[in-house]
């Protein structure tokens, strides 16, 4: 963890709020992002986000002794949106409005040269958006994380508590499923 980080930690350790709203505003943008990607609406995005940070300054006396800040806040992050996909999933709420990859959409529109090639990478997305909602939460949280955002492995494994080899098999067995779902597609 660089020397600002822990020097935020320990003064939001002693209370001070402003050290508080500096890793907020360091912060918030990438938790948010992380979120969106993972269910798919600026509602739940910005649920995860705010609790987030609620449970960051909850803890905020016992930071001194976190090694990795961010790996901790993506720990948290992480966690909760799998939590909440759960609670969802067991209440039966559609997620078929889910929107995955904006920024990958708008790429894509930027390259296309035609309204044929325009409707072709369309289906392609939302069937990669498609497939990827159907991934189980630890599944999905590890596409997600490193294909998507770029985390390495070692940090993923950090944020979500397991051991690197559990993160290697999500990925493995994540993208095993979505070659083949997406293979029967097209």
């Amino acid at each position: 963890m660089n020397t600002d980080i822990q020097e935020l930690i320990a003064r939001l350790a002693n209370d001070d709020s402003e050290a508080f709203a500096e890793l907020v505003r360091r912060y918030k943008k990438k938790i948010y992002g992380i979120a969106f990607r993972m269910l798919g609406n600026h509602l739940d995005a910005d649920e995860v986000t705010q609790e987030t940070f609620v449970r960051i300054y909850e803890k905020r006396h016992t930071l001194k002794s976190v090694k990795y800040f961010s790996s901790f806040i993506l720990r948290i992050a992480s966690n909760y949106s799998i939590d909440l996909i759960r609670r969802k999933q067991k209440k039966n709420i559609s997620i078929d409005e889910l929107v995955f990859l904006p920024d990958v959409q708008v790429e894509l529109a930027e390259r296309i040269e035609s309204p044929d090639k325009n409707l072709e990478n369309a289906e392609i997305l939302q069937a990669v958006k498609d497939a990827i909602k159907r991934l189980p939460p630890r599944q999905k949280m590890a596409i997600i994380l490193h294909d998507i955002e770029g985390f390495t492995k070692l940090e993923i494994a950090n944020a979500l508590g397991c051991p690197q080899a559990t993160v290697r098999s999500n990925l493995h067995i994540a993208r095993t499923k979505l070659k083949k779902w997406l293979k029967k597609k097209f």
